[in-house]
């Protein structure tokens, strides 16, 4: 996904292309598009297949997208390329997130979601060392050939070893809701359980879209909560190299990178941590309460932190460069928290059927949100200056918390499933 990001530079300076900066924006601009209509689309067609098997064809695919954009010289044929290279990136979430909540139950699912999360920071410290390392020593081509490559394999080895859920391997489910709510079949027509449950038909795109997502009105909340968090995100991401050079003393480009390091190294602790500390929540409650509920709370905890964290990082001088590096850090701990934790809500909200059309719907639009951090926030800054900017990303803060605030003791679909037995 970053391999572009990070082959751009040498693209450009690369005569026989005759591409520049306009160039790759154009492929840039079109990839979140594709990306955030594609998750969407993805999560509610992928619930009716196989979630191991989308994945890993669709990293094959993508792969081969990377080694094909390298034999390209127009840039119709790469922005070609980079639209289908997001339409196939938007599979990995919905299925992820189907074979997350299959494998791993409830008082352990918020730490091993976290440790999933984590590939977000760990890519984007990788992308540069590998992609753009190849780009600078081998020429620009080998920037998108080498991901590729790795994606190839990387693809092959999910499609062998990965199964969708615990009994395709001959293990029991992990919740008592899987022998439920699923299908139960053999694989030749005859049922896998002793206990023979009774079966239940598949579910209709209708039931898994409609009746299960988007009429549940949490569901929508979680995904307003989802797009404020996505502004914050973006705009925290777009702006703040800068706005560290304008106002913070950074003499170039370089020094502000140095200094927005922290982010990534930030979220990736947080994501972690918050993950853990919601089963944790969990675990000691007794099962009292909603499960849902107390994810939302960490949630809630980790918000106030951004807009505490946003307000430090405005009042850091320009001569403390090192607090200046903490308080970076610290909003991404606070802001890939939520980030993290609002799609496990919104997968513990809906039945395993549903798991990938609520990651999709969720997904799409906090990619609306990203994308209005784009454009109107670069009108706000350039109109208003930085103490509008903040401003938004703290109403944006205070959005979220407006929204979260009814959701604090909600149950999870198997909290109700087992109540209504």
């Amino acid at each position: 996904r970053n391999s572009l990001t990070y082959t751009a530079p040498v693209m450009v300076a690369s005569k026989e292309l005759g591409l520049d900066v306009s160039s790759i924006g154009a492929m840039t601009s079109i990839f979140p598009i594709a990306y955030g209509m594609s998750k969407f689309v993805s999560g509610v067609l992928g619930s009716m297949m196989s979630a191991s098997r989308l994945l890993g064809l669709g990293l094959i695919c993508t792969g081969l997208i990377n080694v094909c954009f390298g034999f390209g010289s127009s840039l119709a044929w790469f922005c070609t390329l980079w639209a289908m290279n997001g339409i196939l990136q938007g599979v990995g979430g919905p299925c992820c997130a189907r074979i997350l909540t299959s494998w791993f139950a409830t008082e352990e699912r918020g730490t091993y979601w976290g440790m999933w999360n984590i590939a977000h920071n760990l890519g984007g410290f990788m992308a540069p060392l590998l992609a753009g390392s190849a780009a600078a020593s081998l020429g620009w081509k080998w920037g998108m050939w080498a991901p590729g490559m790795i994606g190839v394999v990387v693809g092959c080895i999910l499609l062998l070893g990965v199964k969708d859920k615990p009994e395709t391997a001959g293990f029991l489910p992990v919740e008592e809701e899987a022998v439920v709510m699923e299908v139960v079949d053999g694989g030749d027509g005859s049922d896998s359980s002793s206990s023979s449950p009774p079966k239940k038909e598949k579910e209709t795109i209708k039931q898994i879209l409609f009746d299960n997502v988007l009429k549940n009105p949490f569901i929508w909340g979680m995904a307003l909560t989802y797009f404020f968090v996505y502004v914050i995100r973006q705009g925290v991401t777009s702006w703040f190299v800068f706005y560290l050079l304008q106002e913070k003393g950074a003499s170039d480009a370089g020094i502000a990178a140095q200094r927005v390091s922290g982010l990534e190294l930030g979220g990736l602790v947080g994501s972690l941590l918050a993950g853990r500390l919601s089963d944790m929540y969990i675990a000691k409650s007794g099962g009292k309460g909603g499960i849902v509920g107390k994810r939302v709370q960490v949630v809630i905890s980790y918000t106030v932190g951004v807009a505490l964290m946003l307000l430090a990082f405005r009042a850091v001088p320009a001569s403390w460069p090192v607090a200046q590096w903490i308080c970076i850090f610290m909003i991404g701990f606070f802001l890939y928290g939520p980030q993290m934790l609002i799609g496990l809500c919104g997968a513990e909200l809906v039945g395993p059927a549903s798991v990938g059309a609520s990651e999709g719907f969720l997904g799409w639009v906090a990619y609306l949100g990203a994308a209005n951090a784009g454009v109107p926030l670069s009108i706000i800054v350039r109109d208003y200056g930085w103490n509008a900017y903040f401003t938004t990303l703290l109403f944006a803060c205070a959005g979220a918390l407006l929204l979260l605030a009814p959701m604090t003791n909600l149950k999870s679909f198997s909290q109700r499933t087992n109540k209504g037995k």
